[in-house]
């Protein structure tokens, strides 16, 4: 298992939109461990496909927020304490030199959209799915397509097994991707209830929403960079 835990790569202001995103997710987990509404919330502000492409009746109102708004409240939830940490680590990883690159203003528009665009991935594999689709790992897709058109060279140390590794982004990102799309065909994804169309959908959004600003954008070299 490859995991990784560090990229050495410094920033020149605090990614304070970054941060305030991770407080987010945080907060709204451990709101949902005192409320007890893991589940109940996961359909109410989770985004469920049927919702948004399929007429649903009238009479049937569980009290979920509009369909529109699904595609960015369900990225703010999590299933367990396992599903939030790997998303905040690879957010804390990765997203603060995306931040850095983009702006905070710009940057908070690109990782909502990509949370979006990543649920509309979803949604597209089966329109009349009620299973709820939560986490930020659609958003977070987006920023690793960035993060790999930005710094493509950059060392990223994983962990092998217990033993720690740098490697150059691209394949580490890289690796994570095949992942995602193997998940997908073989069918392991959907056997562990793993939303991978909306992992493949948003990093394809993220890599390519990045490409018009790489020309202007001066990202910062780390050590290994």
């Amino acid at each position: 298992m490859v995991f990784p835990v560090y990229d050495g790569l410094p920033t020149r202001k605090a990614p304070i939109v970054n941060y305030g995103l991770m407080i987010a997710c945080i907060a709204v987990w451990a709101l949902q461990q005192v409320l007890g509404h893991v589940e109940v919330d996961a359909v109410r502000y989770g985004f469920v496909p049927f919702f948004l492409f399929q007429e649903v009746p009238a009479s049937y109102d569980i009290g979920a927020v509009p369909a529109g708004a699904s595609l960015l409240t369900y990225a703010f939830l999590h299933g367990d304490f396992w599903h939030l940490a790997g998303n905040m680590l690879f957010l804390w990883i990765f997203g603060n030199n995306v931040e850095d690159a983009l702006g905070p203003v710009l940057y908070l528009g690109f990782y909502l959209f990509c949370a979006a665009a990543a649920a509309l991935a979803e949604g597209l594999i089966d329109p009349t799915s009620l299973a709820p689709v939560i986490g930020a790992s659609g958003a977070i897709s987006g920023v690793l397509g960035a993060y790999l058109m930005l710094y493509p060279h950059q060392r990223v140390v994983v962990l092998v097994g217990f033993f720690p590794l740098p490697l150059p982004a691209f394949l580490v990102i890289g690796l994570w991707f095949a992942i995602q799309i193997l998940d997908g065909i073989s069918g392991a994804a959907a056997a562990d209830s793993i939303a991978w169309a909306a992992h493949v959908g948003g990093f394809l959004v993220g890599a390519l929403l990045i490409r018009p600003f790489r020309a202007r954008l001066r990202p910062v070299r780390g050590p290994w960079g």
